[in-house]
């Protein structure tokens, strides 16, 4: 079975023979709610790349420590996949992020686009916010990810279509649109952008200024699929193609 992940501020310099100290709601989970015992192996992360194997070799309720055994840097998986996600009403919003996370999303943008429901603004625009980024913390330690995802703040329509710009390969998921996402060149990019309009669709001005901006506009098939998991659907066929999911070289 795979060892449980803890995440930690940073494994600079970190060794065989160390000792690291996790401490915080972090240990305090891992004590108290997960009942972590001293003896138990474990991996630490710092979400960028480097993975510690260790043994507990104490605990109390708001700490513990962990005495490394061994330290591995896993180089970041390439193509990064961004996902632009529309925010979608009730807790879908944060269905979305955990899928996204557990699938490989290295960023998450959330998006108020002209028709969702949901609206971000001031103190809920923070919580909500926070909900997305702890969903994702959670998400890439259930996955064991050693290169954990990055919520972004709330983009507008127009920041949007500027990451649109600078991304290899956009992608917007859209109904109406002729092209299969099937029929897009092999995504073997640097970042691939994927944009998931919320559940009342997008408009024609927002999918026409992603396309101006350099996006291709493809449909998933048939199926309408709901805004909480048309990205995942759409990153689990990008990633296919890809070495990262062992396709090609």
């Amino acid at each position: 079975m795979t060892l449980p992940q803890h995440l930690v501020p940073s494994l600079d310099g970190v060794a065989a023979g160390a000792t690291v100290t996790v401490e915080g709601d972090e240990a305090h989970h891992a004590v108290v709610v997960r009942r972590l015992r001293v003896g138990e192996s474990v991996l630490l992360a710092d979400g960028l790349g480097r993975v510690a194997t260790g043994e507990v070799a104490r605990t109390d309720k708001r700490s513990f420590d962990v005495t490394v055994t061994a330290v591995a840097d896993h180089p970041e998986p390439m193509p990064r996949l961004a996902v632009v996600q529309a925010l979608p009403k009730g807790d879908r919003g944060e269905l979305a992020v955990e899928v996204l996370t557990e699938i490989g999303a290295a960023r998450i943008v959330p998006w108020a686009a002209t028709r969702s429901v949901a609206v971000w603004k001031g103190e809920r625009a923070a919580k909500s916010h926070a909900k997305w980024a702890a969903t994702a913390r959670e998400a890439a330690k259930q996955a064991r990810r050693s290169w954990h995802p990055e919520v972004e703040p709330l983009a507008t329509t127009t920041t949007v279509a500027e990451l649109v710009a600078a991304a290899d390969l956009a992608v917007v998921l859209h109904e109406d649109a002729e092209e299969p996402l099937a029929a897009i060149a092999e995504p073997s990019v640097g970042e691939i952008l994927l944009v998931v309009g919320p559940e009342g669709g997008l408009t024609e001005d927002e999918v026409a200024r992603f396309v101006a901006a350099g996006a291709v506009s493809c449909r998933l098939g048939s199926e309408v699929l709901r805004t909480s998991t048309a990205g995942v659907a759409a990153a689990a066929a990008l990633l296919s193609r890809t070495a990262r999911w062992g396709a090609g070289d």
